[in-house]
């Protein structure tokens, strides 16, 4: 949910700063007073462009920033955490900046992004109804989304998608297999030479590495030779065949722990002793491995087996490395190649069988897709022709319109074979792919009659501002108590939308503007509602309402005693929302209208 909304410098607002609730908020004040200046900021958090005339002088900077309390596994952090923003203690802070002279920045719990991933993830948190954002769902792919919402069929949804990209992938062998036919004989001799050539040679991971360290020390073996006689002559003589006489690191400890003990005070040279024992196991250890070095296996004969070898890995690398265990891993995808290329027309044959059983259960799967629509869809258009009767709009309908492609005989003959489990029912059904796509086999619009009598038009085609903020608020009602009576689904809320609605009440007033306002309240049970509105019997329903509201400032860096025009938004609480709503009421802050305003209040509660 939208907890804070900060402005500066956008239009009139200098400076605001509001603080939502859960439930439902109104905002409110006279006309050309800014409202629509706070939508304008949601947008902008939202990812939205946005005009550089909006600011009042030339030099202001716009900067906005909404923050959202949302779950971790919600798909708005889903997104965010794929681009590598973490949230932080649960909140998504959402900024725009324009400054006056530089490019607009989008900003995402402190971290620059894209505007375009601030929209990604504004669009999961924020739906604005307003006369320019309702045509977004005059398309058919959002139209889709939300009947499938409405019908809850995910599961067959996803059935679907599984087979449709089963055959695509299908598909892109056979096409494979087809463009390799030409040259499949040349193609199939360079994979069987490539093959040949590293399994005559056989490599493991490491091995050329390892043989460049051992040819290392064989060219170098003289030296080591000589340093490690010479090292061991220091340490232990008695390991290599010198004078015996000769004083080494070994004996002169020897010597010095056996001065000591003859001392005859081990309370005082103990340590010391036990010290010098210490340093004589360790210098033990170096010695052994020493010469250890000297039994090496290496000879100078081996050197040209070992360059040889070398040379071979070298000739499989620079052609299919960079490394040994990348031309490993190139043999063997050579092999599945190969095993396609030299495909016979038997196996060919046998895709395009799979292919042909594939497709039937592709178009099995799109039928009962449709069948869950269709259902979905009249109950849809039922439930919100219903929502439509209690805001002001008796006789205004919505048809939902579910259309397949399918013709009867091809729905019936599939649905048959879906209980037939014979042998070869699904090759003798005569599926038309051209007619299938992603989403399954249907074309979906949504329909709306204004009035009784009235041609049924596309959304956005037949309906003012207003009626179609009141058409999205019963489509939002409908799928609100559809999710609140699923419990498989998340609720709204729980998914931290926010439905903004702007120009709702337009066209509307007194028994209808209780219902209005009703009903924005039924839908804040289920998730956060913001609207905008000038109808007092609608305000009267929010849980929390804001003025905005304009008044006349000095300029005091004028020097001629100028002034400028702000606009200032406030929270009203108690008396202050009461005179409010006696202003919305009848104009004026009179005993009646006060009267009347705190009547509305408390009769405006679930």
């Amino acid at each position: 949910m939208l907890e804070e909304l900060e402005i500066r410098n956008l239009g009139p607002i200098r400076h605001a700063n509001l603080g939502f609730g859960t439930g439902m908020t109104a905002i409110t004040g006279e006309t050309g007073a800014g409202k629509s200046m706070l939508l304008d900021a949601i947008r902008l958090i939202s990812g939205a462009s946005v005009q550089t005339g909006r600011t009042d002088t030339a030099s202001a900077d716009i900067w906005a920033q909404g923050i959202f309390h949302v779950e971790q596994d919600c798909t708005a952090s889903s997104i965010a955490q794929s681009a590598g923003v973490e949230l932080e203690d649960g909140e998504l802070f959402l900024t725009r900046s324009l400054p006056s002279r530089k490019r607009s920045r989008a900003i995402l719990n402190g971290h620059t992004v894209p505007r375009s991933l601030l929209h990604d993830v504004g669009s999961e948190l924020v739906t604005i109804h307003g006369q320019a954002d309702q045509m977004r769902l005059a398309s058919s792919a959002r139209q889709r989304d939300m009947l499938d919402r409405y019908a809850h069929n995910e599961q067959i949804r996803g059935e679907y998608a599984a087979r449709w990209r089963a055959l695509q992938q299908l598909d892109e062998r056979l096409n494979t297999l087809n463009r390799q036919q030409s040259s499949a004989q040349d193609r199939a001799d360079y994979l069987r030479a490539s093959i040949a050539a590293i399994d005559d040679a056989s490599p493991h991971t490491g091995e050329l590495e390892e043989l460049k360290s051992r040819r290392e020390r064989i060219e170098n073996l003289a030296a080591i030779t000589q340093g490690v006689h010479k090292a061991l002559a220091a340490l232990d003589a008695s390991q290599i065949d010198v004078d015996e006489d000769q004083s080494d690191a070994v004996t002169k400890i020897h010597d010095a722990v056996r001065a000591l003990e003859d001392i005859g005070v081990p309370t005082v040279f103990g340590e010391s002793i036990t010290r010098l024992e210490s340093v004589d196991e360790e210098l033990a250890d170096i010695v052994f491995s020493l010469a250890g070095q000297l039994d090496s296996d290496d000879e100078d004969g081996d050197l040209d087996v070992i360059n040889g070898r070398i040379h071979t890995l070298n000739g499989l690398v620079q052609r299919w490395g960079p490394d040994v265990e990348h031309v490993l891993q190139w043999r063997d995808k050579a092999q599945l190649e190969l095993e396609d290329v030299e495909a016979s027309p038997e196996h060919v044959a046998a895709l395009r069988l799979q292919r042909i059983e594939l497709l039937h259960e592709v178009g099995e799967s799109a039928v009962r897709l449709s069948k869950s629509r269709s259902s979905a869809a009249k109950k849809l258009g039922a439930q919100v022709s219903s929502e439509l009767d209690s805001l002001a709009m008796q006789g205004s309908c919505l048809d939902v319109q579910v259309t397949s492609r399918f013709d009867a005989s091809t729905v019936a003959s599939l649905e048959s074979a879906r209980s037939d489990t014979a042998d070869g029912v699904a090759s003798q059904i005569d599926v038309d792919e051209r007619l299938l796509d992603s989403h399954g086999c249907d074309d979906i619009e949504f329909l709306f009659t204004p009035f009784p009598g009235s041609a049924r038009l596309p959304m956005g085609k037949s309906a003012s501002g207003g009626e179609l903020s009141r058409l999205m608020l019963a489509l939002e009602l409908s799928m609100a108590e559809r999710e609140a009576g699923h419990d498989t689904s998340a609720s709204a809320v729980e998914q931290g939308m926010v439905f903004i609605f702007d120009e709702v009440d337009a066209g509307v007033g007194g028994k209808a503007a209780v219902e209005l306002g009703k009903r924005l309240a039924i839908l804040s049970r289920n998730a956060q509602v913001i609207v905008v509105t000038h109808l007092a019997q609608v305000a009267s329903w929010a849980q929390t309402q804001f003025t905005v509201s304009k008044r006349t400032v000095e300029s005091a860096s004028d020097g001629a005693g100028g002034s400028h025009i702000e606009t200032v938004v406030n929270r009203v609480e108690g008396d202050s929302r009461q005179h409010e709503i006696a202003r919305m009421l009848a104009g004026s802050e009179s005993a009646t209208s006060l009267r009347h305003a705190h009547e509305l209040l408390n009769a405006s509660r679930m």
